[in-house]
């Protein structure tokens, strides 16, 4: 079973009438090198422009990107080729970023690799520690700068860190 860490930037809080701008995607491993990045032509007119903001990109830009079923036939490509088996979907924010993902995959391919389930990062951190409230945050390495890419990295490092130094149980195979 593999975790794969994603992270998402849209143009508005919710799939279908606003659209995933692009994503990131990294296998967690001790390596950290395999990595999926994103960028998807928008899939409707609306949008938010402060959320837009996040992602760096102009809406003129966005407007330049990829088509979103190729772009989605690449990342199950990519889920297949370094995942045969199961993956777990892990995120910093699940609710957010797995509600795109699997709204574009099922959208556009009719299917989800990987399934119904996902994993936050947080919850797993203050079960960890026994704080609800525990910040976690601190222990990425890469700076989150809103490159989906570098963020979900973030991400896979602290779930590194929490296997490696706090004895948590997971395995990355």
């Amino acid at each position: 079973m593999k975790y794969i860490s994603v992270d998402v930037e849209a143009d508005g809080p919710i799939p279908g009438d606003y659209s995933m701008i692009s994503f990131g995607a990294v296998i967690v491993d001790d390596h950290l090198d395999k990595t999926f990045y994103g960028k998807l032509k928008p899939i409707s007119d609306k949008y938010i422009p402060d959320s837009l903001a996040i992602s760096g990109f102009t809406r003129e830009e966005t407007l330049t990107f990829d088509d979103p079923v190729r772009v989605m036939l690449e990342f199950e490509e990519f889920i297949k080729t370094h995942s045969p088996k199961r993956s777990v979907f892990v995120s910093d924010n699940n609710g957010f970023d797995f509600m795109f993902i699997s709204w574009y995959f099922h959208h556009f391919l009719g299917r989800n690799p990987f399934g119904w389930t996902s994993r936050r990062i947080s919850d797993m951190y203050c079960g960890l520690v026994n704080d609800a409230f525990a910040s976690w945050k601190h222990l990425r390495k890469t700076e989150h700068t809103h490159n989906p890419v570098d963020d979900a990295k973030g991400n896979a490092e602290v779930l590194l860190h929490m296997k490696n130094e706090m004895g948590f149980k997971i395995q990355f195979k």
